[in-house]
């Protein structure tokens, strides 16, 4: 059975992301050892927190290099802090981003009666024809963040949301998939998303 590599730098419970994976029926593994990434078949980069300490911490788990070559190679899956991550630089630090694609991360702006973080259940539009995200479009699937992506190339975004603003909501290129949304905490839909990921192995 392919094996599912779930990365460990210290941002966020990763167990219930293995554990959506397993429930499926997928192998998922959790790991910071660069040796297991390289291995892998397929690679989940999940994540809350701030954009600089999760770069700081790839950066002392000696991850950033393997990471960035394993990316353009392997099925790779980003979810949440993890889709931020594959960007130049985001608003809330001064790291450098791992630089896969060109956009920036922005702090939503503040307007009446839209909370931020946006957090809790939102509905999605897909846009085109989604491989992740075949058989879910217009569902609501579950948030917390306090900042978007907005891509320099909307040919890769694969789904929109609104909270104040219309942002991107997840992207696809080639074997590359990103949400800003927490599949493992999105119910049937969430795993149906995942299953969609596992079915491309």
């Amino acid at each position: 059975m392919k094996r599912i590599c779930i990365v460990d730098y210290g941002m966020g419970n990763l167990r219930s992301v293995q554990k959506a994976f397993e429930y499926i029926g997928f192998e998922a593994f959790v790991t910071s050892s660069k040796d297991d990434i390289e291995r892998s078949d397929a690679i989940v980069l999940p994540g809350v927190g701030a954009f600089d300490i999760a770069i700081l911490n790839l950066k002392r788990f000696g991850l950033v290099d393997v990471l960035r070559k394993k990316i353009k190679e392997s099925l790779f899956l980003g979810i949440c802090l993890g889709y931020q991550l594959l960007y130049e630089f985001s608003e809330e630090g001064s790291c450098e981003g791992l630089r896969i694609f060109n956009g920036e991360v922005k702090k939503f702006p503040q307007k009446e009666n839209i909370k931020i973080p946006h957090m809790g259940w939102n509905r999605i539009k897909v846009k085109g024809n989604s491989k992740l995200l075949k058989g879910v479009d217009d569902q609501f699937v579950y948030f917390v963040h306090s900042y978007y992506v907005e891509n320099k190339d909307k040919s890769i975004v694969s789904s929109v949301c609104e909270h104040g603003i219309e942002f991107d909501s997840s992207i696809e290129s080639g074997n590359i998939f990103a949400t800003q949304f927490h599949p493992e905490k999105s119910g049937e839909v969430g795993l149906q998303i995942l299953k969609n990921f596992g079915g491309l192995l």
